[in-house]
């Protein structure tokens, strides 16, 4: 069976990527989808392996997004700059494309070979922008696990609705931010 004209993989994703941003990762239907496409819920089968490939193709996308967004804002720096720009992007991707980031936290199989490299090349770029902080491999990784749990735990209490207090939500990250580097400085200064 060949794919419909006028639908094509891409255009499928990125429907796909609009309806969990609107109303949650886990909360996409074949039939939801196939209705925002004007196509019949069998016609995906074309593009994706049911609702199991749908996921997997939308945690790809997700690691993607915010690899490429990465990317973009860390050309060009280094040091504390580059940590504070990784951190600030993290909770932006996980601000403005909240269905795309819930996919992106989906459990990685063995067998998802091109979800596994993604992934592994985020942690490669996060520790490049450690290197300056001269932390043995281990300390980097640790450091990366802890970047990736204060920038998670923000943007999830701030996306639960939990900074309820009459207070700046940028302030308090930014003021996040520095103490983690402030951190990291004075474990540097102490090796």
């Amino acid at each position: 069976m060949s794919p419909r004209p006028g639908i094509d993989r891409l255009h499928l994703l990125q429907t796909a990527a609009e309806l969990a941003d609107e109303s949650g990762f886990h909360t996409i239907t074949l039939a939801a989808l196939a209705g925002r496409l004007g196509v019949r819920s069998p016609s995906l089968y074309n593009h994706i392996d049911g609702l199991p490939g749908l996921h997997q193709a939308l945690t790809l996308c997700g690691l993607q997004v915010l690899q490429q967004q990465l990317l973009n804002v860390l050309a060009g720096r280094s040091g504390e700059d580059a940590l504070r720009q990784a951190c600030l992007t993290y909770v932006h991707f996980a601000r403005t494309r909240p269905g795309l980031y819930e996919a992106a936290l989906q459990p990685i199989l063995p067998e998802q070979r091109e979800i596994q490299q993604v992934g592994d090349q985020i942690v490669e770029l996060l520790l490049q922008v450690l290197a300056p902080f001269s932390l043995e491999r281990a300390e980097a990784l640790h450091t990366v696990r802890m970047l990736r749990s204060l920038c998670h735990g923000f943007a999830s209490l701030e996306r639960a609705g939990q900074f309820a207090l009459d207070l700046d939500r940028n302030a308090s990250l930014e003021f996040m931010i520095t103490v983690f580097i402030d951190g990291l400085n004075l474990h540097e200064e102490r090796s």
